[in-house]
């Protein structure tokens, strides 16, 4: 933890979802240990997550929007591709399986905590409203959060400004009153520099991103983020 003070001012506090609260890698290494070689599915789990976020950085920049689930299957006909797959049976099992993604374990005992303080909680993810209502509902959190925020309300990805303000604009609050939690770097980033109070769960030891926008507090998991927020 890059801080041991809490946070000061928080009223609310927003998730990512992807990599934050699910295991993004989960369903690739359970659906492919009959090929035998790990280095296979780590290879299409790794690149089936860089090409869906490069594929949502491009399509903002680009002006061209496509909604998660369509991003995320393009991303993984490369990632498949990319290794030499082309079963269309594993590939539909394998989109079927990114709606009930694995909770991490530190997710519900420290949603569990910040919810008996009484901390408005939320989340603002490029996930469409079906996806989120699916891995939310499959992990039994749906109702442990006050907001849940897609990015198609803003009809882009993130790390645009447009779609961090759908945060301050669902709480009615502004934005440094928000803690905005996320494990990926590049997000924190974003966050940071739209004006939330961003926390990094950087669950790989990570170095930082060199982008504008600091987070306030680096945590290693989830755990701590009740003492961060005053709140355990």
């Amino acid at each position: 933890m890059s801080t041991t003070e809490p946070l000061s001012g928080i009223r609310a506090c927003l998730f990512d979802v992807y990599g934050t609260l699910f295991d993004v890698h989960a369903p690739v290494s359970a659906r492919l240990t009959r090929v035998g070689d790990p280095g296979v599915a780590r290879a299409l789990s790794d690149t089936w997550r860089r090409k869906q976020l490069e594929y949502t950085w491009l399509r903002t920049v680009m002006g061209d929007h496509a909604d998660f689930w369509t991003v995320t299957g393009q991303a993984l006909d490369y990632a498949m591709a990319s290794v030499g797959l082309t079963d269309k049976v594993l590939r539909a099992r394998l989109m079927e399986a990114y709606l009930a993604l694995p909770a991490f374990p530190d997710a519900v005992p420290t949603l569990e905590v910040l919810n008996a303080s009484n901390l408005p909680l939320g989340i603002l993810s490029n996930g469409t409203q079906v996806m989120l209502s699916a891995v939310l509902a499959t992990a039994g959190i749906t109702g442990r959060f006050t907001n849940v925020i897609s990015v198609e309300a803003a009809h882009s990805f993130k790390p645009s400004r447009a779609v961090y303000a759908l945060g301050p604009d669902a709480f009615g609050l502004k934005p440094d009153q928000i803690a905005f939690v996320s494990s990926n770097g590049w997000d924190v980033a974003g966050a940071a520099h739209y004006g939330y109070q961003a926390v990094w769960i950087n669950r790989g030891d990570l170095p930082p991103d060199s982008l504008p926008g600091q987070p306030r507090a680096v945590l290693s998991s989830l755990s701590d983020l009740p003492h961060l927020l005053g709140r355990g």
